[in-house]
């Protein structure tokens, strides 16, 4: 039973992986600065850091490795959040469906240049609540 839970982890970690890659992208195709550093030779999937300014000195990071999975959200250098495991997850669904929203929103506002609005603070009352 463990070796199952173990490696049915090792998925998730995997998954996770490749999400933070895909939103890296994504957030930087908005203008927003983002990377993500895969452990080990990127094929993996061991882990990843995950770094997005998500405009007005708001910063977040999700971290997924083989012992863990955290989120710390920031503002001007002050820590305003942190969530591990489940709350973590849900956290990057919430910043990938907001960008998912601002995708569709410049798709249709395309004649418009505008800086990237950005992606409201955990809690915030604009934060969209993850289901």
């Amino acid at each position: 039973m463990f070796a199952r839970l173990a490696e049915h982890y090792r998925s998730v970690v995997e998954d996770l992986v490749l999400s933070l890659r895909a939103l890296a992208d994504g957030l930087q195709q908005q203008g927003f600065a983002a990377t993500c550093y895969v452990c080990g030779d990127g094929r993996d999937g061991h882990g990843a850091s995950f770094v997005a300014g998500l405009g007005d000195g708001h910063l977040v990071r999700f971290l997924v490795s083989d012992y863990g999975i955290s989120w710390v959200e920031s503002r001007n250098g002050h820590e305003l959040v942190k969530f591990e495991g489940a709350e973590a997850i849900q956290e990057l669904e919430r910043v990938a469906a907001t960008l998912r929203d601002l995708s569709a929103a410049n798709a249709a506002n395309t004649a418009t240049a505008a800086a990237p609005a950005g992606i409201p603070a955990a809690g915030s009352p604009t934060a969209a609540t993850p289901t």
